[in-house]
């Protein structure tokens, strides 16, 4: 009988060293994880922080035609995120436009029609192409349905946003 309880003891202490080696990972590896969102969420709020948006209106006619001037010092890089918000007299609430890279015929969309770096067009990008990096403008052309558009804003992936009325 001595050998069963010592045999039954080994097996106890084995199943507890088994749960406490689980137990003490999963700690491990959930405060890992906890650490590396509040890390990401830091990072997120400092790109926010340095990401500054400016715009001019230029015109409506069939399309909503405006530029956007990054004054931060982050780069804009994520348009598929970017979204474009209008509202006009004729809808009951916002039409959300999301980035078309090729192609604008249709209601609900965006386009950088051109990033350039100065004043005029004549004077495109040299640094990062396709991304709008701090001091350039991008030409955007927004499309809507409706009435003509009394009020847009331009959201970035990260959240800044800057509104103003036709």
């Amino acid at each position: 009988m001595a050998v069963a309880e010592i045999i039954g003891t080994a097996i106890g202490v084995m199943i507890m060293i088994i749960v406490a080696y689980l137990v003490v990972g999963g700690i491990l590896v959930a405060g890992e994880t906890v650490a590396n969102a509040q890390k990401d969420l830091t990072l997120s709020n400092e790109a926010r922080l340095r990401t500054g948006i400016e715009l001019t209106f230029s015109d409506v006619e069939t399309w909503l035609n405006f530029n956007v001037t990054n004054t931060g010092s982050e780069v804009i890089t994520d348009f598929d995120h970017t979204d474009v918000l209008i509202l006009n007299s004729s809808l009951s609430g916002y039409q959300h436009n999301t980035y078309e890279p090729t192609d604008i015929n249709y209601a609900g969309t965006w386009r950088n029609m051109g990033i350039y770096y100065g004043t005029t067009l004549n004077n495109p990008e040299n640094i990062h192409p396709g991304e709008l990096d701090p001091g350039e403008k991008m030409w955007v052309c927004a499309t809507y349905t409706g009435d003509r558009p009394n009020w847009f804003q331009f959201t970035t992936s990260n959240g800044v946003s800057v509104s103003t009325t036709v």
